[in-house]
């Protein structure tokens, strides 16, 4: 799958909101877009656990992965099923944002503003395939919630990219302090329930859009 960086999103990562941006900066900001798209290897990968409410928090079946916290318990409330899933823009992009930050300090900061536009593109794909694979299943997703979110633990990243071996899939591994990396990795847990999780939703403002593969089969995940 190829993944166009947001240019609207990079410039929010850097503060940007309707200024205008000078000529010479625009230019900037295209090149580096430009080179995120070129240099990087994003991916994602997902898996499904039935979900079982326990004392000690959300426990995911068949692994030793347990979510606490009353966030995340209140959050999976009657969920069916739980996806654990990783998204990154991968090593290469890594490698070229510490490479681009020696050379020139603008031109790595633009392309770190990319990176995470990218990762967050990734990670929206990652959520689209677990919706499709939802509704498949005569069940809807609810959005995402990742470690560090409210009071789930960042402890469990270790944990996460073992279960999904995402290591050996996607290069992405978690630092002593429970730190991606490479540092634009996402990793969430998408609840799958019987019913509907929000009304309001629709193709026109939803994130997903670009990646669905429900919609060409006219059957939107809301109904």
């Amino acid at each position: 799958m190829r993944y166009h960086v947001s240019r609207e999103e990079t410039l929010r990562y850097l503060g940007y909101s309707g200024q205008r941006v000078d000529a010479s900066l625009d230019a900037r900001v295209d090149a580096m877009v430009a080179r995120c798209e070129e240099v990087s290897s994003p991916g994602f990968t997902y898996r499904l656990f039935p979900v079982e409410q326990s004392e000690a928090g959300v426990r995911l079946a068949g692994t030793t992965l347990v979510l606490t916290g009353r966030d995340i318990a209140a959050h999976l409330v009657g969920a069916r099923l739980c996806a654990v899933m990783a998204a990154t823009a991968g090593l290469s992009n890594e490698r070229e944002l510490r490479r681009l930050s020696l050379l020139n300090g603008l031109d790595g900061m633009l392309f770190d503003a990319a990176g995470s536009a990218l990762a967050e593109e990734v990670a929206d794909a990652c959520n689209a395939a677990i919706v499709a694979d939802a509704r498949d299943r005569g069940l809807y997703a609810k959005w995402r919630f990742s470690p560090g979110y409210g009071d789930l633990p960042l402890a469990l990243q270790p944990d996460i990219v073992r279960v999904l071996a995402a290591d050996k899939k996607l290069g992405i591994t978690a630092t002593d302090s429970h730190l991606l990396v490479p540092a634009k990795s996402v990793t969430a847990f998408v609840g799958l329930f019987d019913t509907p999780q929000d009304d309001k939703r629709s193709c026109a403002n939803c994130g997903f859009a670009p990646y669905c593969s429900l919609r060409e089969k006219g059957t939107p995940c809301y109904r």
